[in-house]
């Protein structure tokens, strides 16, 4: 069987989808899984022995280059040729059906009670449906398997194994993490602001936790938080700009990794470390739970469905109740995966 799934960002979604693939490739162990994503996230999902091809868009050019429409089109029509069996579209909106209805072949995707661009489900010839507000890895896993006759348990992604991959790192991550003592990743951006908890409530933490704590950036407005933060505790690194491989290496190699809800932050969940994912503006759907990745949540309450970018009530999170949770999950020996 030849199985094309479309999930082209953002980097948490596609983190989210990912898990699914252990599970098809168990069902269905003699597929081909070919994923199609925008370039700038196609790292995440290298050297994944699960996935046969990456094949890459880049429909974010079109913001700016509106002819480019054309040659993206050519494409993903030359992927078509592949004539895949079944394509499952696990993004919902309009430009991912889209791009499943030019791949050809039987497609399938979220009914329109499930999505948010309701429009999207016209194009599929089989819908799943599965609440909006359902937390979203349950929800990947459900669009991703049912086409497929499958079902992906709780026991199951409880208990999953870690589906990030990387090779060839930077070596000079390994240089930043302390032999004895623990290291930590702090995670301190996001898409937007409000989402971000407080620069200075992080070097509390760094301060109180007294171990290696590695700060990532992804922005030169990030980068400048980062070396501020550096300058104010002795605790604090200020890591070098990563690539997705190196990056996965780095989390994959961390004790704890500490952050905003975002992509960073959810890799280490996809990598069996232990986390703490803090929420403010966003439902706490984005994180599935287990003994070693944890979630804090400010006191508003959120509107899934209309989430509201002027709430700054992260940053209202004590900083103790951080601390009491890192003190725990540090205690717990958890092997880092090879």
């Amino acid at each position: 069987m030849k199985l094309a799934i479309v999930k082209l960002s953002a980097l948490g979604d596609i983190v989210h989808a990912m898990l699914a693939l252990q599970f098809i490739k168990a069902h269905l162990p003699d597929s081909q899984i070919d994923w199609i994503v925008e370039e700038r996230f196609a790292g995440l999902l290298e050297n994944n022995p699960d996935i046969d091809h990456i094949l890459t868009v880049n429909l974010k050019s079109l913001k700016t280059h509106k002819l480019g429409v054309f040659q993206q089109i050519k494409r993903v029509r030359n992927y078509a040729q592949n004539n895949y069996d079944l394509v499952i579209d696990a993004q919902g909106l309009i430009k991912s059906a889209l791009v499943t209805k030019l791949l050809g072949g039987r497609s399938a995707g979220f009914d329109a009670q499930s999505i948010r661009e309701k429009a999207a489900s016209w194009f599929y010839k089989d819908t799943v449906a599965c609440a909006y507000d359902a937390n979203a890895i349950v929800r990947n896993a459900v669009v991703l398997s049912k086409p497929l006759g499958l079902t992906i348990s709780d026991e199951q992604i409880l208990n999953k194994k870690p589906y990030l991959y990387f090779k060839n790192e930077e070596p000079h991550i390994y240089g930043l993490l302390q032999k004895t003592g623990k290291n930590i990743v702090l995670v301190i951006g996001s898409s937007w602001e409000s989402k971000n908890y407080p620069a200075e409530k992080f070097v509390n933490i760094a301060n109180a936790l007294q171990e290696n704590c590695l700060v990532v950036w992804g922005s030169d407005q990030e980068k400048t938080k980062a070396e501020w933060m550096a300058n104010q505790s002795k605790w604090i690194k200020l890591v070098p700009r990563l690539d997705l491989n190196s990056l996965k290496a780095l989390i994959a190699n961390a004790d704890l990794l500490i952050g905003n809800d975002t992509g960073p932050t959810h890799m280490a969940w996809a990598l069996c470390r232990p986390s703490i994912t803090l929420f403010g503006p966003t439902p706490i759907r984005m994180a599935y739970q287990t003994t070693i990745n944890k979630v804090l949540k400010s006191s508003s309450e959120v509107n899934p469905f209309k989430l509201n970018k002027q709430d700054y009530s992260i940053s209202e999170i004590d900083e103790a109740e951080v601390i009491g949770l890192a003190r725990g999950l540090l205690q717990s020996r958890v092997d880092k995966p090879h």
